[in-house]
């Protein structure tokens, strides 16, 4: 809308000059000239009847003076009056002409108002003249009555151009000329004068009051069509709309396209508003219906509605009203307006689907799975239930997304979510949290029995094959479990402790679940201390390395040494690599560490021979890092060691995720010169696939197949004897770890390894101890320990029978083992090498055996056949008190 115009400009418009204000000149306001036009037009349909007046007179007056007799001496003047009434119809038929006239109207408003306003001043004049030479007549009442029709002329042509203002004050002018004209100068002239200056002043203020108002109006009228078209285009173009409802609520108006879109063509006027829509109850602030503000006359806003007719709301819309009332207060009906929410409320949907919703697998997010916890734990009415909550996360699910894509991750992911539905059916609420990691929400399941057999379900579906852009895919599922209350009353606690059964799952090699306990907070917790300690110890240099030999088998020379971390820590003493390394590993200290260590076993090893070779573990973590070749090349250079001096061990972890990273960082690593050993061969993940595609110069054989291979029936050595030939044919050198017992040295040897590490050797030590033993000997290095394996012993204190060549006695055993006891009160004369006997092992059952070696009254003793230990719990008889 036009706001009002500035006071400035108004007083402006009012100081218009006096003749635009009445017409005589040319204005360039089209409001102007368009009021000019309208008042001449309405001075030309009452015109007419002005001439009519005029002849009528004329005649009248022509009629009065022929009847009048003689005396009445009004005969003379009728001459005088068929002059004036010749030139009267003359000048009116012109002003006709100005007025009615197609050519003559076209002359631009102001000038047929100046031909208007000479005409009307000349016709009064003319009047006035008729009106004085009938006054001169003698006096009578027919003098009088051809004045009255004279004045009653005067009066009509007045009347019929008051709507011009212009016209009126000529009509004055046209008066006082002729008076000067007929009565001279005087004191009649002087009183005209001074009511035509009255006269003057009226009309100027009346011609102004025209003129204002009527640019009031045309301002009021621009505004107003500026609205209508500004409503038009809303409701035609934009989403908002109107409507009117009269004292009964019924409607007057409504948007056109309202009423399209409720189907009611022209119908929808004077149908009540209540009929054709009807109100969202599930908004919030609509306790209040339509029909009770239409009923109370209140103002009502942003009302969600939708047709009363539609049974599925497929449209809504936001209205709004108000009551109107009069100038006087009275209640004239509603008023208001309205806009679309359809696309609003699908955007709202879709918001609330995406704040609530996975996107990729359309389960429940992490938003939605919390918040459904948060209200099935906090249960106010009726019996408790309880609320089990499963965490899960996929096994070798990284795998997949690094070699086949993340597309196709995308895909295993939807596939993955799709099993977990079916699996878990209604019994409770699955969501993913992200990545790979999902959850459930168990509602009023409690039993272990229960929640195990489902989680081995999920886990057996979930670990079936995929089939994903034609290649097969097997992934694994680990779960941990926590139970509410009694592993958590609340949301954070209860997520917390099904993630710690999670992480216990995981560490007990994936694919399995775990309920929560108590322990596994408290393993947690200590974690968190170490995680702490471990911090401080970089900053403060808590670490050393101590060194283990790597003998070689052929010559027994100390050929390397293997560097082991060493953390001696302040209150918790000695704290083991296995303990503190999968921390660090955990919570990413494990690079920083690993290049301390790699760079001060370079440093120390530079003080050694040339010819000795210096080993460091690398873990998955820092060999999946692109720095590592830089890494080494510095600690290298740093050092000032030979590149084939340095071994790099590395475990069959790397292999987990095997991309085309690891075999540059293979090549990288070769190209430098360094040394690659593959740690733990045997163990894991083992696949003979690594050695033909990885270049490893070395295959340690974990000791987990060195143990008891020299043990009579062991197939130990069997597997050594596979895998040292294996590696002879690739040309790779093999170290047999945890040798321990002198006799494995020879069998290690005979079955073809080329080196030995193991305590058999000595402990590890600090490097100048190590660089002590290589100047010794030439560094040969000299076994120690035990020289011949042993089965596990069994310490226990008990009275058993014996019986040599058929003399009965009692001895103690003081340990047993399958092969053999170690007994107390033995005594025997001579040599007791080789001396026959038999024991009860087991209440009345002997065992034959013989004396391998007595000293002091205590005696070692063979069995001829392997003793099944757990044959001493079975007599009631023996006594048998255990000290270890």
């Amino acid at each position: 809308m036009y706001a009002p115009l500035p006071v400035a400009d108004r007083r402006a418009r009012d100081r218009s000059p006096a003749p635009a204000v009445f017409g005589l000149g040319e204005d360039a306001r089209e409001q102007v000239a368009e009021l000019l036009d309208r008042k001449l037009a309405q001075v030309a349909e009452t015109w007419p009847i002005a001439i009519a007046t005029q002849m009528v007179a004329c005649a009248l007056l022509v009629a009065l003076a022929l009847i009048a007799p003689p005396a009445a001496g009004l005969g003379t003047i009728v001459p005088s009056i068929s002059i004036h009434a010749a030139i009267l119809a003359a000048l009116s038929a012109g002003m006709f002409g100005v007025l009615r006239l197609p050519g003559l109207r076209e002359w631009p408003a102001y000038k047929r108002n100046r031909a208007l306003t000479v005409g009307v001043a000349g016709v009064a004049a003319l009047s006035l003249s008729l009106l004085w030479t009938v006054a001169r007549a003698p006096s009578g009442s027919l003098q009088l009555a051809c004045c009255v029709a004279v004045l009653g002329m005067i009066a009509v042509t007045a009347v019929s151009v008051h709507a011009v203002r212009a016209a009126t004050l000529g009509l004055g002018v046209g008066i006082v000329v002729m008076l000067a004209v007929c009565a001279g100068i005087g004191m009649p002239l002087l009183v005209a004068i001074l009511f035509l200056g009255s006269l003057g002043i009226v009309a100027h203020r009346l011609a102004r009051i025209d003129v204002a108002q009527e640019l009031s109006r045309a301002e009021d009228a621009s505004e107003g069509r500026l609205a209508i078209r500004m409503v038009a285009e809303f409701e035609d173009q934009g989403t908002g709309w109107f409507w009117e409802a009269d004292r009964q609520g019924r409607l007057t108006y409504l948007s056109a396209k309202v009423t399209d879109e409720l189907g009611l063509a022209d119908d929808a006027v004077g149908q009540p508003l209540t009929d054709l829509f009807r109100m969202d109850n599930d908004a919030p602030g609509t306790e209040r219906t339509l029909a009770f503000h239409i009923a109370s006359r209140t103002s009502f806003s942003d009302y969600s509605v939708c047709a009363a007719t539609s049974p599925d709301c497929e449209r809504w819309w936001s209205i709004s009203g108000r009551p109107v009332v009069d100038d006087l207060g009275r209640f004239q009906g509603f008023i208001g307006s309205g806009r679309d929410l359809t696309e609003q409320r699908k955007s709202e949907a879709e918001i609330t689907r995406l704040a609530l919703f996975d996107g990729l697998t359309g389960l429940a997010n992490r938003q939605r799975m919390r918040s459904s916890l948060d209200k099935t734990l906090a249960q106010k009415t009726g019996p408790y239930r309880a609320t089990s909550l499963f965490l899960m996360d996929l096994d070798r699910f990284k795998a997949v997304n690094d070699t086949l894509g993340h597309q196709a991750g995308d895909t295993l992911l939807k596939q993955v979510a799709q099993r977990l539905q079916r699996g878990i059916a209604d019994a409770g609420l699955v969501g993913r949290l992200g990545g790979d990691e999902f959850q459930v929400v168990l509602p009023g399941i409690a039993d272990r029995d229960t929640l195990a057999a489902l989680s081995r379900e999920v886990i057996a579906s979930l670990s079936e094959p995929y089939f994903i852009s034609g290649t097969s895919v097997t992934i694994g599922c680990s779960i941990g479990i926590a139970i509410a209350p009694d592993d958590g009353d609340d949301a954070e606690t209860l997520v917390r402790n099904a993630d710690l059964a999670l992480y216990a799952a995981k560490a007990d090699g994936r694919g399995v679940h775990r309920f929560y306990s108590d322990d596994m907070l408290t393993g947690a917790r200590t974690r968190k201390l170490l995680e702490d300690d471990l911090r401080a110890a970089i900053s403060d240099g808590a670490f050393h390395l101590c060194y283990q030999p790597i003998v070689s088998t052929k010559s027994a020379q100390i050929v390397g040494y293997e560097a082991l971390i060493r953390w001696d820590h302040p209150t918790r003493g000695l704290v083991s690599p296995a303990d503190f390394i999968p921390v660090a590993e955990e919570c990413g200290l494990i690079e920083a560490i690993g290049e301390w260590v790699l760079r001060t076993a370079c440093l120390e090893a530079a003080r050694w021979p040339g010819s000795v070779r210096v080993a460091v573990n690398v873990s998955p973590i820092q060999f999946a890092n692109p720095a590592l070749p830089a890494l080494v090349t510095s600690a290298l250079a740093q050092s000032g060691i030979a590149a084939g001096r340095l071994e790099l061990e590395i475990t069959e972890g790397v292999f987990l995720d095997e991309t085309r990273s690891s075999e540059q960082m293979f090549k990288a690593l070769k190209g430098i010169g360094v040394r690659l050993a593959l740690d733990d061969f045997g163990t894991g993940y083992s696949s003979l696939g690594y050695l033909r595609n990885a270049p490893f110069d070395k295959i340690k054989i974990d000791q987990s197949f060195v143990r008891g291979a020299a043990e009579p029936g062991n197939r130990n050595a069997a597997i050594i004897k596979a895998i040292v030939t294996l590696a002879d044919t690739l040309g790779m050198e093999t170290t047999a770890e945890g040798v321990e017992v002198q006799d494995e040295i020879d069998l290690i040897r005979d079955l073809g390894c080329s080196h030995i590490q193991g305590y058999v050797y000595g402990r590890p030590v600090r490097a100048d101890e190590a660089l002590r033993q290589l100047e010794v000997e030439n560094g040969t290095a000299t076994a120690s320990g035990f020289k011949v394996t042993r089965a596990p012993r069994t310490k226990m204190l008990r009275s058993a029978r014996i019986s040599i060549d058929g003399v009965p006695g009692d001895v103690r055993i003081r340990d047993i083992s399958t092969s053999g006891a170690m007994l107390d009160g033995l005594r025997i004369a001579g040599n007791p090498d080789g001396v026959e006997l038999e024991i009860e092992l087991v209440e009345h059952q002997m065992f034959a055996a013989r004396i391998r070696w007595a000293r002091a009254g205590k005696a070692g003793i063979e069995f001829h056949e392997a003793f099944n230990l757990e044959r001493l719990n079975q007599g009631h008889s023996a006594r048998l008190r255990r000290t270890g």
